[in-house]
């Protein structure tokens, strides 16, 4: 009921934020390194699925825009390629990385591409569901951003990789620059999506800009590690997931007064930028303690 002051306020402004992050990398990366256009053509894989959503949506006025099974269909598909792409690359590995636990590390085998799809897919969602306040979704992307920015600097470092005993992918340093370009565009965009929001990012911006961070969490080795890296993401998918299986299994009964969990607070009388700001200082204690895990192994 709150949010109905809302209507009107300009949305897909995730466009200007994947145009920003595409020709900054595309001006400054390696245009040789193929980690570089995996993330690439994953990103705007997305960018193509959020946009054709929004334009259903926001133009042809379609109330519910792609169907939700066409939306995740086509969302596999991109993700499947890119995991498919990594797995038949001679340089990378199909092991992953247990946080804490240095000597474990398991390969996946085959298994290897859902494991990624599934990666890569769920961080893409957990995004989208977030983005339901004023800049409460583009604060933790940057936070994210930032934290697989030094993630994926020491992982294509061999000296660093080695000092850490973590995985060393060679090549996957220059992520560092995409990553950078993420969290820059993001505060870009914050500038003007910040309480109240003069525009919103829509799916065209939340989906790649979801699939982007989880292909980074892929390429570095850092996959489980997502989980906390991007905590907040996870609290809003699961918040979901309880709310609607709990209400199907119980008859109509709720566990939160609303999902997303963000608009739980709103109606138990959180003012929304307390409930951002609040959002914002979880996720900076997350991504502090994901780059602890690098020591504390």
């Amino acid at each position: 009921e709150s949010h109905k002051v809302k209507a009107g306020t300009p949305t897909m402004g995730g466009i200007l934020i994947m145009i920003s992050i595409f020709a900054a990398t595309l001006l400054w990366a390696d245009l040789t390194n193929f980690y570089i256009w995996i993330v690439l053509f994953i990103g705007a894989g997305f960018f193509v699925i959020g946009f054709y959503d929004d334009y259903l949506m926001q133009i042809k006025k379609r109330s519910n825009g792609l169907s939700a099974k066409g939306k995740f269909l086509l969302q596999v598909i991109v993700a499947f390629a890119g995991g498919a792409m990594l797995y038949i690359y001679p340089d990378f590995s199909s092991r992953i990385t247990v946080p804490l636990l240095k000597t474990v590390s398991p390969d996946l085998g085959y298994a290897y591409v859902p494991f990624a799809v599934l990666v890569i897919v769920g961080t893409s969602n957990a995004v989208n569901l977030t983005d339901g306040l004023d800049g409460l979704a583009i604060g933790p992307v940057i936070i994210a951003a930032a934290t697989y920015m030094m993630f994926a600097y020491v992982t294509g470092h061999i000296k660093i990789a080695d000092y850490l005993q973590i995985h060393y992918v060679a090549g996957c340093g220059e992520l560092t620059i995409l990553c950078g370009a993420v969290a820059g565009a993001g505060l870009g965009f914050l500038w003007f999506n910040a309480y109240p929001a003069q525009v919103f990012m829509g799916d065209v911006g939340s989906l790649p800009l979801g699939a982007v961070l989880g292909a980074v969490a892929v390429i570095t080795k850092q996959e489980i590690l997502m989980i906390v890296v991007g905590g907040v993401f996870v609290l809003e998918a699961v918040s979901v997931i309880l709310q609607v299986g709990y209400f199907k299994i119980s008859g109509g009964h709720r566990i939160f007064k609303m999902a997303p969990i963000h608009h739980h607070f709103e109606l138990k009388g959180w003012a929304e930028p307390k409930v951002i700001v609040r959002f914002w200082i979880v996720a900076i204690m997350l991504a502090l303690f994901s780059l602890s895990t690098l020591k504390l192994r």
